[in-house]
């Protein structure tokens, strides 16, 4: 896969960043749009039959890389000039009386004041000690010393910006980003990519993942500096207990009240039902979620299962399919915050107005990662049902486009609200909204991965961790100073590599299985070899008499049902891709074990 194109000069000039008032590290603009298309470059991989390449795309709803300035030039000239499907959908949450005023929301939707946005991307962040003064505990020295010089000039323009409201406004002064990172000339942050294979989201341990929200929204900060977008981000507004048990209820609730029904869930159980009812009854339907189904049926059903849901008393098997299309839209509309969550809504709506299609892609990445895990498991939901839709069109004669254009005011327009807009841009809004829900719908297992360097900053959060002792009684300055020198040396301190790599098995084996470690062995080359053994009763090892009672028993075990895990080192636990090549994973982490398990499926 090639790197995405590198900006033109003449648009760096006009896209790179205003010039910092502190002395924060100075990157030549050509360098910095190298580094954000190098470390980008593994976002090419991906998998899946849906995905494909970067720039395979549908051949109906072509998402070409535009010019700039040329807004939604990618769409035919018939789709841009039809948005029926989005304008219809509104007109019909308009009717349905949806658009009803909340007591507790009247300040969701707008934009902070001056200061009171980098004080909350701070916090988000997890720099919050940078504020009014504060000292800076080892977790915050962690991760400052993982960011590249692009996220630390992001981090002091947000310093910077809040240090002149807060004089201004005669607070506590926030600490000087002199005094934060002191003036060093280079960071050399060294990404591994391609040979450590994709990292998805759920791969990684939930210890890990929760480190990656901080440093996404870093790096997307960092993005959009260099793109010249304002990332713009609204408040999150009040809501009001709900009534109801299903509908109206936040995501967090829907979840607690199922684990006690079913503990290992992710996804509200409502939304798995409505999203299986139309699967097996709705997929072939010519319309499906075009269509609207009855009004007074669909109040009706959203009554019967508040009441009959939790109970086990709810029948799927009459609910039209037509009508569940209605009511699945209706439980995502119905939402106190959107899908997409209050803060970040605008952040999605501005993703069209990036030229380029990887540096989209790249900034939708970064947005999924930020979300909360409970609205990103309801999105993956969605949207794996919205591409099964697409992948009957021949039967339901629902296009990508088709199926965009229908949702899109579900997910951006909150509650049916349509935003305050200048006169003329509706048409740009509609546009806008479901090119973000095509390339979401066409894109998903792209988008939900986390990218290697970000596992790699999450790599060096654990082994900064773990040398937490060593991080006390120093001034910020020197020790980060340290930090960096001790980044140029880390090659040199490896141990000898080892010939044979050692994989321990969660199951009762005596000896751990024994693999040659060269610069061509692959995961899927130990995952293949433990299923010989499985399917051969291979007696060539110690404890054979164990194995072979063993192999007897998961005679019909396929590899597909296995996975190797790295466990310890700079990484709690960590999946691996069967493509990953196990020299290079020892390499990144040469403290850790690997293990043999069964799929948690």
């Amino acid at each position: 896969m090639a790197e995405p194109a590198l900006l033109p000069a003449v648009q760096m000039e006009r896209l790179a960043p205003a010039p910092l008032a502190s002395p924060c590290p100075r990157i030549p603009r050509a360098r910095v749009a190298r580094r954000c298309a190098q470390r980008w470059a593994d976002l090419g991989c991906s998998s899946g039959p849906s995905s494909g390449g970067m720039n395979q795309l549908p051949q109906k709803n072509p998402l070409q890389p535009r010019p700039a300035g040329c807004s939604h030039s990618w769409l035919s000239s018939a789709e841009s000039s039809s948005m029926d499907g989005f304008w219809m959908e509104v007109e019909r949450i308009q009717q349905r009386d949806e658009l009803r005023e909340e007591d507790s929301g009247g300040n969701e939707g707008q934009l902070p004041e001056e200061g009171e946005a980098e004080s909350q991307w701070l916090q988000d962040t997890g720099l919050s000690g940078l504020l009014g003064g504060l000292g800076l505990d080892s977790d915050h020295k962690e991760l400052l010393s993982t960011l590249t010089q692009t996220q630390v000039a992001a981090v002091c323009r947000r310093l910077d910006i809040y240090a002149r409201s807060v004089r201004r406004q005669h607070k506590t002064p926030a600490r000087d980003v002199r005094d934060v990172f002191g003036v060093f000339n280079s960071v050399k942050f060294t990404i591994p990519k391609g040979r450590l294979g994709v990292t998805r989201i759920g791969d990684l341990s939930l210890q890990d993942m929760r480190k990656v929200p901080s440093l996404a929204l870093i790096e997307l900060t960092a993005l959009c500096d260099v793109l010249g977008l304002d990332l713009k981000r609204s408040k999150a507004g009040k809501w009001k207990a709900a009534e109801t048990r299903l509908f109206g209820v936040p995501l967090d609730s829907l979840l607690e009240a199922d684990h006690k029904v079913l503990p290992s869930t992710q996804v509200p159980l409502v939304l798995q039902a409505l999203l299986s009812c139309l699967e097996k009854r709705g997929l072939d339907t010519e319309g499906i979620l075009r269509v609207p189904g009855s009004q007074a049926r669909v109040k009706g059903l959203e009554q019967k299962l508040e009441r009959d849901f939790y109970a086990g008393l709810f029948s799927w098997d009459e609910v039209h399919h037509n009508d569940a299309s209605d009511l699945l839209k209706r439980f995502i509309r119905k939402l106190p915050m959107p899908l997409l969550t209050a803060e970040y809504l605008p952040a999605f709506a501005v993703v069209p107005n990036i030229p380029d299609l990887k540096q989209r892609l790249q900034v939708l990445h970064l947005l999924i990662l930020i979300l909360p895990e409970p609205n990103r498991n309801a999105l993956k939901a969605l949207l794996e049902f919205l591409r099964k839709v697409v992948a009957r069109e021949q039967h339901n004669k629902m296009t990508l486009w088709n199926v965009s254009t229908v949702m899109a005011p579900n997910l951006f327009l909150h509650q049916g609200r349509p935003p305050k807009l200048p006169k003329g841009k509706e048409k740009q809004l509609a546009e806008g909204a479901a090119e973000v829900v095509q390339i979401m719908v066409h894109y998903q297992d792209l988008l939900w991965t986390v990218a290697s360097f970000l596992v790699a900053q999450v790599r060096k959060l654990n082994d900064s961790s773990s040398r937490r002792p060593q991080l006390c009684d120093t001034g910020l300055k020197t020790w980060l100073r340290r930090m960096h020198v001790d980044r140029d040396k880390a090659g040199d301190s490896l141990e000898a590599t080892p010939k044979v790599a050692k994989i321990q098995v969660v199951w009762p084996i005596k000896d751990p299985l024994k693999v040659p470690l060269t610069p061509s062995t692959k995961v899927a080359h130990v995952l293949r070899q433990f299923t010989e053994h499985l399917s051969t009763g291979s007696k060539g090892q110690e404890g054979s008499e164990d194995m072979n009672s063993l192999l007897l028993h998961h005679r019909p075990m396929e590899s597909a049902n296995i996975l190797l895990y790295e466990v310890g080192g700079n990484i709690n636990e960590h999946r691996l891709d069967p493509d990953a090549y196990l020299l290079d994973v020892y390499r990144a982490n040469p403290h850790g074990e690997w293990v043999l398990k069964q799929s948690p499926t």
